[in-house]
């Protein structure tokens, strides 16, 4: 007698859902390759390139780092308990290859830019000679939504749909920079329409093809737009019709 699956068909509520824990996640597990072959598992802070892959932040003296080094082969757990039953909250496992971002590239640039949005206390020491950002590169994911509510993910629906425009990458700083100085209101309302988070003190950490990543602290929020941006010049106009549609209730 064969086996039953124990995985659901991966759904667009699936891969929203895993869009959502990879994008908000503060921290994560990272399970790497310990010099001696064995299982090491430690925690990262983490953030999110544009298009969706991990991003962490690591010291040369981390065991993690040397492990990485030898072998780029790792995994990322992402999604935290709550109340109760911490079995009974979505997480997701993402499959990943590491990938330094050497110092002085227009990858590294975008990955520091995009972490210490996330990340602002890290400003203390990003700048530091033995830390380097690494970009987890997914090669698919296990997402376990709730208790029989498992699912496979490929890379291609873990990530932005598309390709990243160079402009879009050009203008996503002074956007957010813009919003959070000048749009301060706009933003909390963000927030409270359409994530339904408390009003407070959000910010806008990032903008990327499929939505806007909002931060009050500890809390983090993500909000997708109703249709992904093919171009950087729409931008503006989506941002603003959230805003109208978000001071309407």
């Amino acid at each position: 007698m064969a086996k039953a699956d124990p995985f659901l068909e991966t759904d667009a509520e699936a891969i929203r859902l895993a869009k959502t824990l990879l994008r908000t996640a503060r921290f994560g597990a990272l399970a790497t390759l310990d010099a001696d072959g064995a299982p090491l598992a430690t925690r990262v802070a983490v953030a999110t390139d544009m298009d969706g892959a991990p991003l962490i932040l690591v010291s040369a003296l981390s065991a993690h780092t040397a492990a990485l080094a030898a072998d780029p082969r790792c995994s990322l757990l992402v999604g935290e308990p709550g109340k109760g039953d911490p079995l009974a909250h979505p997480r997701l496992t993402l499959k990943a290859r590491a990938e330094r971002l050497e110092r002085g590239t227009i990858g590294a640039a975008h990955a520091e830019r995009r972490y210490l949005n996330r990340h602002p206390k890290a400003k203390l020491y990003a700048g530091f000679a033995d830390f380097s950002f690494f970009r987890l590169e997914p090669e698919g994911g296990l997402l376990n939504g709730g208790f029989a509510r498992a699912y496979k993910l490929k890379r291609e629906e873990l990530l932005a749909e598309g390709t990243v425009s160079a402009a879009l990458l050009e203008i996503e700083q002074r956007a957010v920079e813009h919003m959070n100085e000048d749009h301060a209101d706009a933003v909390e309302n963000y927030a409270t329409a359409f994530a339904g988070a408390e009003a407070g003190n959000w910010v806008l950490t990032g903008i990327d093809p499929e939505g806007i990543d909002l931060a009050k602290g500890d809390e983090a929020r993500r909000v997708f737009f109703d249709a992904p941006l093919k171009d950087a010049s729409e931008m503006r106009p989506v941002l603003v019709a959230m805003a109208k549609k978000a001071r309407g209730g």
